[in-house]
């Protein structure tokens, strides 16, 4: 059992010795990656697309325009969502990750007939794979374009919607690596936080450093993935009632003192594959990491419930139970999830509390 369990953890943090990317996608994991990225807004009107600002090469635009006249007329864009594919432009990528989103205009009484007109933002790099890993935040950053894009004639150009557009793959791609070069090895004090629902705070930090690191827990953590949501809200109540179980990092110092840190031998397992991924400056590789994390630790929960289950009818059951916990190196966690979700329930309830004891007598023994 241990066998198995254990191959499958170092599958998951193997990333770089698996297909999850295309070699051409995301090339060179052994080496730094140093990428180009682009952005195009365009205003759509009707049926025709006027450039507004790009910062692709010159040769490089007319190609993109024609990719996307094509989708806008066969309705592959749809106003608001972010559309995500490869297109080969004359670049020295030659091949790119694109994302393209319509922001449609509001309607007024003045123009009764500017429905599915707006403007068409672009943005390229990495790759297809790659950018798809950040659809949710790429969505999110083309949105807070929208009341930039009210001004007439776009007379702000220069001084809001050019900036922020360049800022795109710095703000919506490279959070997770910032945290990561942040905090180093300490990360597995964040991603233990995340999965336990344990409240951060970041002290004596710029507005980004605090805005990173919130970013990093909601992508670290299971809510919404689970099926444990139902408790996940009084599990979060009760756990933040406790303000002593705060995790704090301190940003005064170099490099930052984090504080009522807790970690595990699961999340400990993972530092160092983050680690490589940061060294390489590899935000793609860093997210598909995160995400192989989540999926692990997601396999143990449904592997728990499975056990718990069988154990209320036969003591072999809570033996492979106790097994398991002590195999997985995350009972802390697993059991406090279980526990929040069996509330209800007093013979699951009273399984959970015989294996929380077993955990608490292997702790004392390993001391």
């Amino acid at each position: 059992m241990f066998t198995s369990q254990t191959s499958s953890f170092q599958d998951s943090i193997d990333v770089e010795e698996r297909d999850d990317f295309d070699s051409e996608d995301i090339a060179g994991y052994s080496q730094k990656i140093q990428l180009n990225c682009y952005y195009t807004i365009y205003l759509y009107e009707g049926t025709s697309l006027t450039l507004i600002d790009s910062s692709l090469p010159l040769e490089a635009e007319p190609e993109l325009r024609t990719y996307i006249s094509r989708r806008l007329s066969k309705g592959a864009l749809l106003g608001g969502m972010g559309n995500i594919a490869t297109v080969e432009l004359s670049i020295p990528e030659q091949a790119v990750g694109c994302y393209c989103c319509l922001l449609e205009q509001e309607r007024s009484p003045e123009q009764p007939d500017a429905d599915g007109n707006g403007y068409v933002i672009c943005f390229m790099g990495g790759s297809e794979k790659g950018l798809n890993l950040f659809r949710l935040e790429l969505d999110k950053y083309v949105q807070g374009l929208h009341s930039s894009l009210q001004t007439p004639e776009l007379q702000n150009l220069e001084t809001e919607v050019r900036p922020y557009l360049s800022r795109w793959y710095e703000e919506s791609v490279m959070h997770i690596h910032r945290v990561v070069q942040l905090v180093q090895s300490n990360i597995s004090f964040l991603l233990h936080a995340a999965l336990s629902h344990t409240h951060v705070e970041v002290n004596n930090s710029d507005e980004r450093t605090k805005s990173d690191v919130h970013r990093f827990i909601k992508a670290a953590s299971l809510q919404g993935l689970s099926q444990q949501d139902t408790t996940t809200a009084s599990l979060c109540k009760a756990i933040s009632e406790d303000t002593h179980s705060d995790l704090i990092i301190d940003c005064s110092t170099s490099p930052p003192t984090l504080s009522n840190t807790v970690s595990n031998r699961f999340c400990d397992d993972w530092i160092q594959a983050f680690l490589n991924a940061a060294e390489r400056c590899n935000p793609f590789l860093l997210r598909q990491i995160l995400e192989n994390f989540k999926l692990k630790a997601i396999q143990d929960m449904n592997s728990l419930k499975r056990f718990v289950r069988q154990a209320e009818m036969s003591h072999y059951a809570l033996f492979r139970c106790c097994q398991f916990l002590q195999g997985c190196g995350n009972g802390d966690v697993l059991l406090q999830n279980a526990r929040a979700e069996h509330s209800e329930m007093p013979e699951a309830c009273s399984i959970i509390a015989v294996l929380e004891e077993f955990l608490r007598e292997q702790s004392l023994a390993q001391v």
